[in-house]
């Protein structure tokens, strides 16, 4: 009989890719965590682990193992949904990623929502980017994630998604600009976001390469930095909190997509169903739901 502790243990090490990442997110030692997985091996018979320089790396049998245990863990999460669908009342504690606009503008109103019709349903919210957040979903760090995706940059999400809404992206320009958007210094995310190479990809489909001198993730410093005068950015909607835009925008250059991730076990647990919907609820009430087409990119941002 194989041990459900010790294979969760290497499950955590698939996701989080070393012994130490792994004693840390449960509070074990090394020592402790290396012991459990060698037991494992003697349970199972064969080499699990492959030691390269002072790292660890998973034998196919390891993988074999993991896979079956991810699935073993959906049941179990099943179950618990099962069992907290059939008593009265939400409640439990959800731990909840967003990303920062959304996490601006979408929970406040949701956790309203939220405290007026399951006063004993807990939240805990941490601000994420999805390229951190998701895998952290997946390692069993978060329940729900509420995840940005830009036009031509699909995720591969193994997990259940759900649409949330639909957010116009404009180009926002300084009040008073007289050079086109070829001539501005911009703003835009880090290097290496899905959210920085689609604003790249936007001004090299129209003719230019953009002069970054800025860069951060927090859209709310992107708006201040147009306000002021010294950049021109890509402002998602969303970003405005249902107020008119503060700077001049242009029609939409595209859409980004929101989604909730949750994973596949987990997905009809009444905690998750009431904040899903409530989140839900946000857009329609701004008007965001069922946007209408984006524009190509290059007539957007060189009109």
């Amino acid at each position: 009989m194989l041990d459900l502790r010790r294979l969760r243990l290497l499950r955590e090490l698939a996701h989080r890719g070393t012994l130490h990442a792994v004693a840390t997110a449960l509070n074990y030692s090394p020592s402790t965590v290396s012991q459990q997985l060698a037991q494992l091996e003697t349970e199972v018979g064969v080499p699990l682990l492959e030691h390269v320089g002072r790292r660890v790396r998973l034998t196919p049998q390891a993988q074999i193992l993991v896979g079956h245990t991810e699935h073993i863990l959906e049941r179990l999460e099943q179950a618990r949904a099962d069992v907290a669908a059939s008593t009265e009342g939400v409640t439990g504690t959800v731990r909840v990623a967003a990303f920062p606009t959304a996490a601006y503008t979408l929970l406040p109103a949701a956790l309203t929502r939220l405290a007026g019709e399951h006063p004993r349903l807990r939240v805990h919210l941490t601000v994420a980017e999805p390229e951190q957040a998701v895998p952290a979903l997946l390692a069993r760090d978060f329940d729900l994630v509420v995840a940005e995706e830009y036009p031509g940059r699909p995720r591969r999400y193994d997990a259940d998604v759900a649409e949330l809404l639909s957010d116009p992206i404009r180009l926002a320009l300084p009040a008073g600009s007289d050079p086109p958007p070829a001539g501005q210094a911009w703003v835009m995310e880090p290097a290496g976001t899905a959210a920085r190479d689609w604003a790249v990809a936007e001004c090299r489909a129209a003719g230019f390469e953009p002069d970054v001198r800025y860069e951060s993730s927090d859209l709310l410093l992107h708006v201040r930095l147009v306000e002021t005068g010294h950049a021109a950015a890509f402002l998602p909607d969303l970003v405005w909190g249902g107020r008119p835009p503060s700077v001049p925008v242009r029609p939409p250059s595209a859409e980004r997509r929101i989604r909730t991730v949750v994973r596949r076990g987990q997905a009809g647990h009444p905690a998750i169903r009431a904040l899903r919907q409530s989140l839900a609820v946000i857009p329609s009430r701004s008007g965001r739901s069922g946007s209408a087409p984006a524009r190509s990119s290059a007539s957007a941002t060189s009109s």
